[in-house]
């Protein structure tokens, strides 16, 4: 399909319930493999670029949130088409939600699932790291050493929690879909034939995944909040809040600086990541490699020139 081996693209992905979402330069695509065991797809066109996408540190913010926001959507809208909320019978209270909202009631479910696992994730990785160090400041006079336990503190959270939530059932079927999405892109930048046959031979770690990013999110902010005062622990806490949008600016320019090069440096940098993807991926089957593909091939560019590879 390709005469060029080992280029980078930016096309990137997420596994959803059942399925995989892919996003390219101008087309978005999610399939979904529903009951009946066929796959439903869906394209929508990306908004066009804005000011902000050639703008470091900036983008990356605006880019996190608005992956963010999408990535909930359709993990919800998965869900609808892979039956997970088809219930047997409706309790009063779902029946009232119905009435009330009528057609609105999955983005109402949307909204409110994105503000509660955001909090959740505030809380974990901001909110108890702070407080647990907090007993520790008698015995550490050390700004640093007490910024640093609290890196450890946040990076075995984050850590234990993958590991936990790796062994739930439904949750190890979409890191399989996640191990697809990888393996179907770099199928791609190996400028292999897009076939399931060749996909299921490659990798599923990627530098570029967002697993890796959120790592290097935790990392970043061991160094940034060791500045910030432990005087007080509320002072301290809003204040790393204020500076939360910087590092995960940073972040971003980091991961995307990784995907574009392929040296000892990037290697490094992304090591840590790709060690961690054992826990966030896991190998696929053939049937999921099939939905990966489905939604990959939508969002080729229809000239290859006008990939955006790096």
């Amino acid at each position: 399909m390709h005469n060029k081996k080992n280029f980078k693209t930016s096309i990137g992905g997420q596994a959803l319930i059942e399925g995989v979402m892919m996003k390219g330069v101008s087309q978005s695509c999610m399939a979904v493999r529903t009951p009946s065991g066929e796959i439903d797809v869906e394209t929508w066109d990306n908004p066009k670029a804005k000011w902000y996408k050639k703008v470091p540190i900036i983008r990356g913010v605006i880019n996190f949130v608005v992956m963010l926001i999408e990535g909930y959507r359709t993990l919800m809208k998965s869900a609808e088409k892979a039956g997970f909320d088809e219930a047997e019978s409706e309790s009063k209270f779902d029946q009232w939600l119905s009435k009330v909202f009528g057609e609105k009631l999955m983005g109402v479910i949307s909204v409110v699932a994105l503000i509660l696992g955001v909090a959740l994730a505030l809380l974990l990785f901001m909110v108890i790291p702070a407080f647990l160090t907090k007993f520790l400041r008698p015995m550490i006079g050390s700004q640093i050493a007490l910024s640093a336990i609290e890196g450890v503190i946040k990076i075995a959270i984050f850590v234990g929690y993958l590991a936990l939530v790796s062994r739930m059932e439904d949750i190890h079927r979409v890191f399989e879909y996640h191990g697809a999405e990888h393996k179907t892109i770099f199928c791609y930048e190996h400028g292999n034939e897009m076939t399931v046959e060749n996909i299921l031979k490659e990798k599923r770690f990627h530098p570029r995944c967002g697993t890796s990013f959120l790592l290097i999110v935790l990392v970043l902010s061991i160094l940034v909040f060791s500045v910030v005062t432990w005087d007080s622990l509320v002072l301290r806490v809003v204040l790393k809040f204020a500076f939360l949008p910087l590092v995960v600016g940073v972040a971003y320019e980091i991961i995307k600086f990784a995907g574009r090069h392929d040296n000892p440096f990037t290697r490094a940098i992304s090591a840590p990541g790709m060690w961690l993807q054992r826990l966030t991926t896991a190998e696929p089957d053939a049937s999921q490699v099939e939905v990966a593909l489905a939604s990959f091939l939508p969002v080729l560019p229809k000239d290859e020139s006008e990939d955006d590879r790096w």
